[in-house]
């Protein structure tokens, strides 16, 4: 059995891959750059190694040092988790003339599958489906927009060493084709050292579901059932399940079925996925194989009871596969919810900084016989870096069915507390809500078609406002009562907590009557039925637990001087309860105007200005590309909102922007 595993990545997957080998008594290395001195993984594993500065193409993905590292501590086997150097066949070779056993496939079956034209080419003649594209190399834009024009749009750009939604882009016409071309290639030898290009038809109202595969060294390859992977936004999967809601027992089998014919056709071994698109009539289509471990098999893991890391540490170590197929069962249903360190409120753009808090909800089986999981590479005051993946947690669910399954999601993110930076998870709040998911019907364009005007926060319907009204009355009147014992009397009267209050929200105005005390009340609201409140709640707590008319919520706290914030189910907002007389004086102050900044371009994130498309006195016209940040490895084209003149511009290419700092200046 192998000894000492170097684990080649960094985060989230760096941390599960040891802890897997923990639990197998091996020993682990763990690498570093200078902005992950202080990362989790380097802290859990039993050695670690510095590699290089901060960008991941002067160290993550630099063979050589990677090479120097296990040298250093006499590592005899690798796992490359997936990204950086998890496909690249030059490391895997590399790792076998060293001697050391790389965890993962053939070098011939990554060469095949990793390269996305010779992939669809031996899919074809394996008898896989395939999507019809241009598979030969495509020279320039000029030749992009001719293949283009060829195949019909839309049509989908790729990266062809591509991956995690990196060098991805969707075109509907020849501008976007020529655009996205550039785009895609800069991306591509950004994030993997390979600008190769190719193109394909886009299949409409797609979904993509993918079929996980695990093959030993003695000729034996499984499927493991599938994954739903539909909710995506720009090509990056943002919730995954398995199974799939979609897919029947006939074409399960059928896909599982040419999956592992691929495989085999390769020699593969190891864990590995092959991915589909799947149209409404559950035809489906091969887009590609992932020779490595997919960021969502934790969805895999919880349905069929298998360890995966385990799996591929065994079958590198020459084992057998100890089951057959026959032995794969899907037992209940996993969702996992990805978290990004991206604002949803600002167009889902890159948020970095310190974590001020990080909490995530209790793992293991819960009381209703739920299971969380939760795959994270961050904690409370660490670092979310500019120079990698936004990726903050994978946060999992099971449940004996789908709908048990979404529900103790939906509980586990309410409980969920992240500060200091933006992030979505309001957004992945607000789906597990909606109706149209929760009954299934999901594409890829799920989030583009919900979510038109991108995402400004779930509105309270009257039950859930009048719901947080009682809430926020509850806290008010438990912060009135700490006020009480502090301040005690006044003269010869001691203070009282009045129980007539106004609350105002969301657009609202309630008012509410308290009986009994201020953690467990009886809230009387004016235009309905009286709400029953108790509360843990104490002042100084971000989260608590309410139990509302006998259900039970997690709710988000934050108390803004008078002002309440609540968060609950993608719902923000600001509670103000006030006495009725101060209510009255309130309702006659004049609102506070934003300032305005409609003739500025602001930097939407923190990034690197990798180009820019206009000078000072060029006219612009609505669309048109202004400048280019880069930000966690993707380009972003920030391009003009409507007709103007450029009046200055403020800042040069290889600038690094805060968020709002601005870019350039209109005139009036």
């Amino acid at each position: 059995m192998i000894q000492k595993i170097l684990i080649a990545n960094r985060g989230e997957i760096a941390c599960r891959v040891i802890k897997t080998a923990k639990k197998m008594g091996i020993a682990t290395v763990a690498v570093y750059s200078d902005a992950d001195a202080n990362a989790l993984h380097v802290k859990m594993a039993d050695e670690a190694v510095h590699i290089g500065p901060a960008p991941s193409n002067q160290s993550y993905i630099v063979i050589e040092r990677i090479l120097d590292a296990i040298q250093k501590t006499g590592a005899d086997a690798v796992h490359p988790g997936y990204g950086f150097l998890s496909e690249n066949p030059v490391f895997a070779e590399a790792l076998d003339k060293a001697g050391i056993t790389f965890i993962g496939p053939p070098v011939n079956a990554i060469e095949a599958m990793g390269d996305k034209i010779t992939s669809k080419k031996l899919a074809a003649e394996a008898g896989v489906s395939t999507v019809p594209g241009h598979m030969g190399l495509i020279a320039d834009a000029d030749e992009a927009v001719k293949i283009s024009d060829e195949i019909g749009y839309p049509v989908m750009i790729k990266a062809s060493a591509g991956g995690g939604g990196k060098g991805m882009r969707i075109a509907w016409n020849p501008q976007e084709a020529r655009e996205g071309f550039q785009s895609s290639k800069n991306e591509a030898k950004n994030s993997f050292g390979d600008d190769r290009i190719f193109i394909e038809k886009f299949v409409t109202e797609p979904r993509h579901i993918e079929i996980q595969v695990l093959g030993d060294k003695h000729g034996t390859v499984l499927y493991l059932g599938e994954r739903e992977c539909s909710i995506q936004r720009r090509n990056q999967k943002v919730i995954e399940e398995a199974p799939s809601p979609f897919l029947d027992a006939a074409t399960r089998k059928a896909m599982g079925e040419q999956a592992v014919a691929l495989s085999k056709a390769v020699g593969y071994h190891s864990a590995g996925t092959v991915e589909f698109i799947v149209d409404g009539n559950r035809n489906f289509y091969f887009l590609e194989m992932n020779t490595r471990l997919q960021v969502e098999h934790p969805v895999t893991e919880l349905v069929t009871g298998l360890d995966l890391v385990e799996q591929m540490i065994r079958v590198a170590a020459g084992e057998k596969l100890s089951f057959a197929q026959a032995d794969v069962k899907l037992n209940g249903w996993a969702i996992e919810s990805r978290l990004y360190a991206e604002d949803p409120y600002r167009n889902f753009l890159p948020s970095i900084g310190r974590l001020t808090r990080y909490r995530p909800p209790a793992e293991g089986e819960q009381a209703d016989g739920t299971v969380l999981r939760n795959d994270t590479g961050v904690y409370e005051g660490g670092e979310i870096s500019m120079y990698y993946d936004p990726m903050i947690a994978k946060l999992c669910s099971w449940g004996l069915d789908r709908a048990i399954a979404i529900d103790a999601m939906s509980t586990a993110l309410d409980n969920f507390e992240v500060e200091g930076i933006g992030h979505n998870l309001p957004f992945l709040s607000a789906v597990m809500r909606q109706e149209r998911f929760r009954s299934g019907r999901l594409t890829t364009a799920y989030i583009a078609e919900e979510f038109q005007d991108g995402f400004s926060g779930v509105e309270p319907g009257q039950p859930e406002a009048r719901t947080l009204a009682a809430i926020a009355a509850v806290i008010n009147a438990t912060v009135q009562e700490r006020a009480t014992r502090i301040s005690g009397t006044i003269g010869n009267h001691a203070r009282r907590v009045g129980k007539d209050w106004v609350v105002t929200l969301a657009g609202a105005s309630f008012t509410a009557s308290l009986e009994a005390g201020p953690q467990s009340a009886t809230v009387h609201l004016d235009d309905g039925d009286p709400i029953s409140v108790v509360t843990n709640w104490t002042p100084g707590r971000s989260h608590a637990q309410f139990l509302v008319d006998g259900e039970t919520l997690g709710i988000k706290i934050d108390l803004k001087g008078p002002a309440i914030r609540l968060r609950w189910r993608g719902m923000d907002v600001t509670a103000h309860v006030r006495s009725p007389r101060v209510a009255a004086l309130a309702a006659l102050m004049p609102e506070k105007l934003s300032p305005d900044t409609s003739k500025m371009l602001l930097c939407p994130m923190p990034g690197v200005i990798t180009s820019l498309a206009v000078k000072a006195g060029d006219k612009v016209e609505a669309g048109q590309p202004l400048a280019t940040v880069e930000a966690m490895k993707m380009e972003n084209i920030l391009r003009a909102e409507k007709r103007g003149i450029v009046k200055t511009v403020a800042v040069e290419p290889g600038q690094s922007l805060a968020v709002d700092e601005l870019i350039m200046e209109f005139e009036g």
